[in-house]
């Protein structure tokens, strides 16, 4: 692992020691807001998507869209619950968020049968920008970053180089292209991030054939 700072996940991969069956299971990790665990019906060990869900929603309504997806990739998705009404770095700085995470990412580790080196984290909008913040500042940890309609990324250290795969919508009324995926994009590829950039005719959204593409990218 790299130096400690504010936004570095404390877990490590490891071998699942109570394997549960393919299907959705809750965290019991909180009693209000908790979290999901998908695990598909494949043989493991399999790529594992962390996904972040957006302001005031919760990881249920993220992983409902992503299911399909995830079917057809063999991904197994962790979709938590923010502490808050979203993520801690939003709300004044990293904490609370940092910690649920990592417990959740080993009762990941400890259900299901995970590959370590097909790891990554994603997100829609205020998920979105987490998931880069995130994924820039744990590159050791995650191959991979999904980034549908982001705001910023604000990672307080750069630790690897994990790949980009980053959508926005051309009509985004919440998070215009020309300020928020356009430029995190160009900044992106400008400091030599490997990057795959889409833009889709709609809004503020995760369209079924974006979400495809980006899971299909995941696991190439």
């Amino acid at each position: 692992m790299s130096d400690a700072h504010p936004a570095q996940l404390r877990v490590e991969p490891r071998a699942p020691t109570v394997a549960v069956d393919p299907g959705l299971h809750p965290l019991g990790l909180g009693a209000e807001r908790d979290g999901v665990l998908y695990v598909p019906d494949v043989p493991g060990p399999r790529p594992l998507l962390l996904a972040l869900h957006g302001a005031t929603m919760h990881g249920r309504q993220m992983a409902r869209p992503l299911l399909a997806a995830a079917d057809d990739n063999g991904v197994a998705l962790l979709v938590p619950d923010s502490r808050g009404p979203t993520w801690d770095v939003l709300l004044g700085g990293y904490g609370a968020d940092i910690a649920f995470i990592s417990d959740a990412l080993a009762v990941a580790f400890d259900r299901c049968a995970i590959d370590p080196e097909q790891l990554s984290i994603g997100g829609i909008s205020d998920g979105a920008s987490y998931a880069l913040s995130l994924g820039l500042s744990n590159g050791e940890l995650f191959r991979s970053v999904i980034a549908l309609s982001p705001g910023f990324a604000a990672p307080p250290a750069i630790v690897g180089r994990p790949r980009v795969f980053l959508s926005h919508g051309v009509g985004d009324a919440i998070l215009p292209i020309d300020r928020c995926g356009r430029p995190i994009a160009a900044g992106l590829k400008k400091s030599g991030y490997e990057i795959d950039y889409r833009e889709f005719d709609g809004g503020h959204e995760m369209p079924p054939a974006i979400v495809s593409a980006a899971l299909t990218w995941l696991v190439r």
